[in-house]
């Protein structure tokens, strides 16, 4: 952030604390009337000390997501809601076409007993499941974290690894290319075969589609969402079999067919 950024950044602070100070004042008149409203402070992306995270253009953050520091996050990755990246003590690094996805943790430690510095290094095409939590780690590219896994201190996924959902990695803990480790404390269990590992990468793309629909939806105006709505009461789709019956045939209109580089798949799918 330049000196011009920072200004800009400051002056839209000194608004918003204004803004807070008059809505003090206005319930101090309200007297016995006042009833509190708390307003949500949440900012997806926070400067902290004198960092900043760093966001390609092409990355989805969902709104409802934190991303707190040093943190970058790379081309086509996605952050998905309710997760949290806090990069304070130390930095967190994300790679391209990455996907974190709903209410994981991704955290730091400034260093461990042996003085070892644990930031958090996240390669490309990564895919970390629903619900889990990541600290001071090591994901190769194109490894796979299941939902719900546990990965602690000084751990290192190799690429083409897998760590089974609800596993919880030990402190300093290695997982070759190639094996799949679950259990607490997570163990070898036994090789990935060809299909699961192009399944790891298959993943990371469909995760990198469906960002871009998602995006899309939440840069919507309300306008936008309104006229949607009514286009989906007007035209809602009922059960083939039931149209066939009333010699109905329905058409999706050209508002709600998705772009051809999203999904691609399912609009194939839909022309046959």
């Amino acid at each position: 952030m330049g000196t011009l950024g920072r200004a800009v950044y400051t002056l839209g602070n000194w608004i918003r604390q204004t803004g807070q100070a008059m809505d003090r004042l206005g319930s101090t008149f309200q007297g016995g009337y006042f009833i509190q409203e708390h307003v949500s402070r949440h900012r997806t992306l926070m400067n902290l000390y004198d960092k900043s995270p760093a966001v390609d253009r092409d990355a989805f953050i969902a709104p409802s997501a934190s991303v707190i520091g040093d943190v970058q996050v790379g081309q086509g990755s996605s952050i998905w809601y309710g997760s949290v990246l806090r990069g304070d003590v130390n930095s967190i690094s994300v790679g391209s076409g990455t996907n974190i996805q709903d209410n994981s943790l991704v955290h730091v430690a400034k260093s461990n007993l042996s003085g070892k510095v644990l930031p958090t290094i996240i390669g490309n095409n990564v895919t970390i499941g629903h619900g889990a939590v990541v600290h001071g780690c090591i994901i190769e590219d194109e490894a796979f974290v299941g939902m719900g896994a546990t990965l602690l201190d000084g751990v290192v996924v190799e690429k083409h690894a897998m760590v089974a959902a609800g596993s919880l990695v030990r402190q300093d803990t290695r997982i070759p290319s190639g094996e799949v480790w679950a259990g607490n404390p997570a163990k070898f269990l036994r090789k990935l075969s060809e299909e699961e590992i192009a399944f790891i990468l298959q993943s990371a793309t469909n995760y990198v589609n469906l960002a871009k629909v998602h995006a899309a939806e939440n840069t919507k105006s309300f306008d936008e969402i309104e006229f949607e709505k009514m286009l989906r009461k007007k035209f809602a789709r009922r059960d083939e079999e039931y149209d066939s019956m009333i010699g109905v045939v329905r058409e999706t209109p050209p508002e709600l067919v998705l772009p051809d580089n999203i999904l691609p798949e399912k609009a194939q799918k839909a022309v046959q």
